[in-house]
């Protein structure tokens, strides 16, 4: 049957289709790519770090070093999946995948063609403006993809792999020293203060025929690596009152016996401690909570993970191994009444558990154990494991995990054991390699601690303690 893609843009902390048909065809698994390499009769780490690497080291463009949102299914480059893709470099060079020539060339393209592409306030042809990038990019002319928006946290994203090989590449020789010179130059650049619009809150989005999105980065959710960003700028820096907004509208409260600053999809807990440890150090709100960051993405890990053992409703396989919603690709839009219940199955969503937001439809992502790793190992190593044994032959291939699944769903041809996606995405593989290696040793962590623009910005939202005063 067709695949139809829904192509997605981060609003609200959430992610929704700008292009979207309701009446989308059920997908099957017909057509999956298995990989050529074999598949190991047991799970291994090593092998999933490898194979998820392989993702961003192959799907990249050899012209524009720009890297796929998602294979095989390939349509236009995600820039978030593009900045993931460079710290994926570095813990391929670290891993012995690659050399550190190998990848720093392969840095050095993107960051050149980056620097170069145009900035303007065109309607098509260009790359960006204002030092942002535009959220999805054509892979090969690097232009804008139709008519999405000049983002935000995409763009924020894209910087902060941009500062990790910044921070890694860091030897004495003429290429090593145009990837930091290129890089320091592509972040000085990005008018972060521009997406104000005259509040204290960044916006999400703008549009060089509608301007700016109504929706702003209130917390809590994936940003915060993006405010630490725009605060810590010596060019074009947010005011430190903006953290204090991002903090006030945050949601505090138990769910599933965790208190935690709530947030449904767990790639909100995810994508800024990718970048930054945050164990150790507060902010004012965490200081007044008596525990960091760190340790309220761990509570909503295992929040998420209680959420699907008590399985309100009902659907197949859920268990204490078998777990895990976030913003994942789904089966297709169908309703159908189980048990009961009428069920919204649904494409592209962000899937959630939380006071604030609860999305289900029976569909898991292994990216929602994989990028919490660090946080809480002792039930997200076993929740992989299990989904590797379970799965068998239709959930684990090329580039490691596919991105979802939902054995509940079992309507359409091809569907009869349930729905296995035959995508990966890049910001999906970027959450789980960054994280199993912080999780290893700490590698990006490490690099990060070093870099000025987020040390600033951390001091500026008031952060403490820890690594910070050392």
């Amino acid at each position: 049957m067709k695949k139809i893609i829904l192509f997605t843009s981060f609003i609200a902390g959430t992610l929704l289709p700008v292009s979207c048909n309701q009446s989308t065809p059920v997908k099957s698994n017909e057509d999956k790519q298995i990989s050529a390499n074999p598949i190991p009769a047991q799970f291994d780490l090593d092998d999933l770090k490898r194979r998820t690497f392989d993702f961003f080291w192959k799907e990249s463009d050899p012209v524009t070093g720009l890297i796929e949102d998602r294979v095989p299914n390939r349509q236009f480059s995600s820039i978030a999946a593009t900045g993931f893709g460079l710290s994926a470099y570095i813990i391929g060079v670290d891993n012995g995948y690659v050399t550190r020539q190998e990848a720093a060339e392969k840095v050095l393209t993107l960051l050149q063609f980056l620097w170069n592409a145009p900035q303007d306030s065109a309607m098509a042809g260009i790359t960006g403006y204002k030092g942002y990038y535009y959220h999805f990019l054509d892979m090969k002319t690097g232009h804008r993809y139709k008519n999405v928006e000049l983002s935000t946290i995409d763009t924020g994203l894209l910087m902060a792999g941009i500062l990790s090989v910044m921070e890694y590449f860091n030897g004495d020789n003429a290429l090593e020293a145009e990837i930091r010179d290129l890089a320091d130059k592509l972040f000085l650049r990005v008018e972060w203060d521009f997406f104000l619009n005259d509040t204290p809150a960044l916006s999400m989005g703008w549009f060089p025929d509608k301007g700016f999105l109504g929706s702003e980065w209130v917390g809590y959710n994936e940003a915060m690596v993006l405010l630490v960003m725009a605060l810590g700028s010596p060019t074009h820096p947010i005011p430190e009152v903006c953290w204090e907004r991002w903090t006030d509208t945050y949601d505090w409260g138990e769910y599933y016996g965790y208190e935690h600053v709530n947030f449904g999809p767990l790639f909100g807990h995810q994508y800024s401690h990718m970048y930054i440890d945050f164990r150790g150090i507060y902010d004012d709100y965490m200081s007044e909570k008596g525990i960091d960051y760190f340790e309220n993405s761990r509570r909503a890990t295992y929040a998420n993970r209680a959420y699907c053992v008590a399985n309100p409703m009902g659907f197949k396989d859920y268990s204490d191994t078998i777990w895990g919603l976030t913003a994942c690709d789904g089966p297709g839009y169908l309703e159908k009444m189980i048990e009961g219940k009428m069920v919204k199955f649904g494409g592209y969503s962000a899937r959630g558990a939380s006071l604030v937001h609860a999305r289900d439809d029976g569909t898991m992502a292994p990216t929602a154990a994989g990028g919490s790793i660090p946080f809480a190992p002792e039930i997200c190593l076993p929740a992989l494991e299990a989904m590797f044994n379970k799965y068998t032959g239709k959930l684990y291939g090329e580039y490691g995990f596919l991105d979802s699944f939902n054995p509940t769903f079992v309507y359409g041809e091809g569907n009869e054991d349930g729905w296995f996606d035959d995508d990966y995405l890049g910001i999906d593989q970027g959450a789980i390699i960054v994280m199993l290696e912080n999780h290893q040793s700490g590698l990006i962590w490490n690099l990060m601690k070093q870099n000025k623009y987020i040390v600033s910005g951390l001091k500026k939202a008031g952060f403490k303690g820890g690594w910070l005063e050392l």
